[in-house]
């Protein structure tokens, strides 16, 4: 369940990324429009992607190392090769978890999907969004940085924070801190190494209800 979470957590930033960024200030108004752009421009990314996950029930921080490629709103792969094989894969309205040994978990998280485009794709998305999160944004030399607090009940008692780091030059991610009330912290970073790739189509293939 705490994979579970974690996951619906990062694929919730990946499939909405542009619903961060929905307030009024000045700041936050530019990173919407470049995230938009960017949405229109780049159909298909792949890349490498580390997540260190932190715990008080962990002795040290573990490290896994994998790979990842998007495409659209609703197609996403992710692959860990190491320490511990997996891979999860998102088409359309199902998700597959597949561990070490082949055994597959199939999600059918098509009720999820429409609540989040309900709350973040209708004409009072921009007031949800500040009824449910603070949002801090920030920027330096090379990143924009936006910092997530939940406000409602509803995030709150799941979730303490997130932050999301967008490369300045092209408003694509470079890392995701999920900071969950399981009192386990995963930082994903990314490194993004194609970019509009005409990528196979059993990339996304997943195994349907």
């Amino acid at each position: 369940m705490i994979l579970q979470r974690r996951l619906s957590w990062l694929i919730a930033i990946l499939i909405f990324p542009g619903v961060l960024t929905a307030q009024s200030d000045d700041l936050l108004t530019r990173i919407l429009a470049g995230v938009q752009q960017a949405q229109t421009k780049f159909t298909t990314e792949c890349g490498t992607v580390t997540e260190t996950r932190t715990s008080k029930l962990i002795v040290k921080p573990m490290v896994f190392h994998g790979k990842f490629c998007a495409e659209g709103s609703n197609r996403f792969m992710l692959e860990y090769f190491e320490p511990n094989p997996t891979s999860i894969r998102l088409n359309d309205n199902y998700l597959n978890i597949t561990t070490e040994g082949g055994k597959t978990e199939v999600l059918d998280i098509s009720n999820d999907v429409r609540r989040a485009q309900s709350s973040f794709s209708s004409e009072n998305s921009i007031d949800d969004l500040k009824k449910n999160f603070t949002i801090l944004a920030q920027e330096d030399n090379r990143n924009f940085e936006m910092r997530l607090v939940p406000r409602s009940q509803r995030f709150r008692h799941r979730l303490n924070y997130l932050v999301v780091k967008l490369n300045k030059r092209d408003f694509l991610p470079r890392s995701l801190e999920v900071d969950g009330k399981s009192g386990v912290n995963s930082v994903f970073t990314f490194d993004i190494t194609s970019i509009n790739a005409k990528l196979p189509e059993n990339t996304f293939e997943v195994i349907k209800k």
